[in-house]
């Protein structure tokens, strides 16, 4: 008996998936590699984009407000609330309030990172608004005294942030976009300083199943990383595939998210951890 139209519809809801065969899923990746030369993400599971019109009313992104950048303190509440790991930390808007937050808060451990952090400041390495490797109470003082001197008045309102120190080899990238066509898809791809001379990235359509993410991660070119490397163990792929679930779970149900960027993911001990996030929402008109 042939299937109704909206029968997929509830198939994709279901989450059921179809056996594919080798020669399809290899004409699938091909077809991803070309799609990502040519700058457009791949959407591979077609079927899904009735289903996102039927949720939406129409697809996302086609009638585009003004957007508003989160605050890296608030894209990783944002984040961490749906299941993404991020790296501990706080937050405070004087020395004093860091200082205690720290004191108070015991998953946050030396040495730790502080950043200056607000919605107006984007490039915080670019404006020296990043210390490493603090290692006491006594540095945190001076790094946050300094930190909070380096606000401008166009930088609005300004908090420290405060992380525990992420160290490891492997970096990895993730992220989200409301693409005008398709609506959101969610991306993963190799990081750290090679990240954009490479350009070894996999994207999909949200919302992704456990099987789409570590497809994504099949795609990468660069599996050798996900062994094990330079004394740290082999990449803990099913953490991985928990992460990129989590963070598609942002695209679809966080309210008005436009993007999202998680960089870098480091792996440590194979288990990735965000040690930075941003998400651009759109703006509300009561707010």
């Amino acid at each position: 008996m042939p299937r109704r139209p909206h029968d997929r519809c509830r198939v994709c809801r279901r989450g059921d998936r179809p056996r594919r065969n080798p020669r399809r899923r290899s004409l699938r990746r091909n077809d991803d590699r070309a799609l990502r030369g040519a700058g457009r993400p791949a959407i591979h599971r077609a079927a899904r984009i009735p289903c996102r019109l039927a949720r939406a009313g129409g697809a996302r992104g086609t009638t585009l407000g003004v957007s508003i950048t989160l605050s890296e303190a608030e894209s990783r509440r944002v984040v961490s609330r749906y299941g993404v790991p991020v790296s501990p930390f706080v937050t405070g808007t004087s020395t004093a309030e860091v200082l205690a937050a720290v004191e108070t808060d015991a998953s946050v451990t030396f040495p730790v990172v502080a950043k200056l952090c607000g919605r107006a400041i984007a490039h915080k390495t670019e404006r020296g608004l990043v210390r490493l490797r603090i290692a006491d109470n006594d540095a945190l003082a001076a790094a946050c005294d300094e930190l909070l001197s380096k606000a401008v008045p166009d930088d609005g309102e300004v908090e420290v942030l405060v992380s525990t120190m992420v160290d490891g080899n492997r970096e990895l990238i993730a992220g989200l976009n409301d693409d005008p066509q398709f609506g959101m898809t969610v991306m993963v791809g190799i990081g750290g300083i090679l990240a954009e001379a490479i350009r070894d990235v996999s994207f999909r359509l949200a919302p992704i199943t456990e099987v789409d993410a570590a497809e994504m991660l099949d795609d990468l070119a660069t599996q050798r990383l996900f062994g094990e490397f330079r004394g740290e163990p082999e990449a803990d792929r099913a953490a991985i595939v928990e992460a990129l679930v989590a963070l598609a779970r942002v695209g679809v149900e966080e309210p008005g998210l436009r993007s999202a960027d998680l960089n870098p993911l480091i792996l440590v001990d194979g288990k990735p951890i965000a040690v930075d996030a941003l998400l651009e929402i759109e703006e509300d008109d009561d707010a």
